[in-house]
Order: C-alpha cells, then structure tokens, then sequence
C-alpha cells in the first residue's frame, strides 16, 4: 500500500508535505488531526509566499558593454578609473525577493515565535498544542521510528517507562527536543526529555485539564504530564530509572 493511500501519523505526514507541499495523501489522518490539518496549509500558504517573491521580470538577456572609463593622473601616470554606475532595478528586485524568502523561511523555523516567561508555562503550552498526542490507543510505535525520536547520542531508553504510543521530534526553547506518549490509568501521559534544559529543583506543572512537574535529571530535565486525577508517582519513577543521557 503507497504512502499516500494508507493511515500516517503526525510525523510521516508532516515530512510528506515539507518535502513537497504539493503532496495531496495521507486524507485519513487529516480527517482525524486538526494540527495536521493546519500545518498542512500553512506550508502550503508558505509556499505560495515564496513562488510569489521568486516571481522577477527578468530583462532580455545582452552581451555586458565594456565599462566608462575616467583616466587620473597620479605621480605622472595615467590611471584608469570605473565610471560609478547605478544599482539596476531588476537587481534590487532580486536581492529584495531573496531577503523575503528568506525571513518566510525564517519565520516558519523558528515557530510562532511567543517568548514565554518560564519553561513551565512553554511546555504546558506545547502539550496544550500537540492535541494529536492525547490519542488513546493501544498502538505502540516501532522500535525504528522511537530510534530516530530518540537517537543514541541523546538518551539510552528501555522498556520501564512503559508502552510508548507516541513519539515525535518537538522544539523547546529552540532546541529539538524528543516528544513520548505512554499511556496511563486516566489517559494519555506526556513525556519531554530535555537533556540542555537544566534545572536547580522540581517545578509543579499545573494546568486547566493536566497537572505534571519537571524534574532535575543529571544535567538536564524530564518534564512529566498527565490528566489532573493521574496518580503519577509510580510513572515518574518508572521514568526516571527508563532514562540515561547520553552526553
């Protein structure tokens, strides 16, 4: 079955349409994921941006002229000098369109570019945002996809933590950060693993509908959230004996 026949997740969908906002598959996970479907059009909305600024009138093409030349004399030698001539607006169009292109690309690295005032309040925000992690399912992901969320040279994870259903790659404070769903008595349960995000003590996570904490892991953090009548405790250690940095 092709790729864009069968049932993708986020990820795989995600990839498709960044590689080529052309792409038209993957119509059963849009059905089911409003993220997907707003990521969706808005590569699409970026890509017209971009063929509408790469769109320059391009003057006829002609063999280059030998420039004016002034002449000075310096010490009794006659020193040739290129007459000073203007931009041409065809150049400036093109310098300005790349300028355009790349402050869209910009600003789609770089997200929706809120500052928030406190790790805290930017992990409850993304957990809000990544409404397609709240899926119940009994569905664990493939040992090769966890692999590529969590490569080795950022964390050893075995099985302690529980049954992995989610996972995907997510941004952080501007860092790339591994994105894991296991799932719990009341639902979902999400799992951050922040290896550059160091923190001195606990931080209380509290929610309108989850409640979680981060915790200080060697030199980094592991942000742990839940439903508000979660019990936690034994996730949070499950978890916590599940990972090793690797740095």
């Amino acid at each position: 079955m092709s790729r864009a026949n069968r049932i993708m997740n986020c990820e795989e969908y995600r990839e498709a349409i960044s590689a080529d906002p052309a792409f038209d598959g993957g119509a059963r996970h849009l059905s089911a994921c409003v993220d997907c479907r707003d990521y969706g059009a808005e590569m699409r909305a970026l890509n017209v941006a971009i063929a509408s600024a790469l769109q320059i009138s391009v003057p006829e093409l002609r063999m280059p002229q030998l420039p004016d030349i002034e002449a000075s004399v310096e010490n009794g030698n006659i020193v040739p000098l290129l007459a000073r001539r203007a931009i041409s607006k065809p150049t400036w169009f093109a310098l300005a369109a790349t300028v355009l292109v790349a402050a869209l690309i910009g600003v789609r690295m770089a997200g929706n570019g809120v500052a928030y005032p406190s790790l805290e309040e930017q992990v409850l925000a993304h957990v809000d945002h990544e409404q397609a992690a709240f899926e119940v399912t009994g569905t664990p992901v493939s040992d090769h996809h966890l692999a590529r969320v969590v490569p080795a040279n950022i964390a050893e994870l075995n099985h302690d933590a529980g049954m992995i259903t989610y996972a995907r790659s997510c941004s952080i404070n501007g860092r790339s950060v591994p994105h894991l769903v296991i799932q719990g008595e009341r639902g979902p349960i999400t799992i951050l693993l922040m290896p550059e995000e160091s923190v001195t003590a606990a931080r209380i996570l509290e929610g309108r509908n989850v409640r979680g904490i981060i915790l200080p892991v060697g030199s980094g953090s592991i942000a742990i959230i839940g439903d508000r009548d979660e019990q936690l405790d034994r996730v949070t250690q499950n978890i916590l004996h599940s990972v090793d940095w690797s740095t």
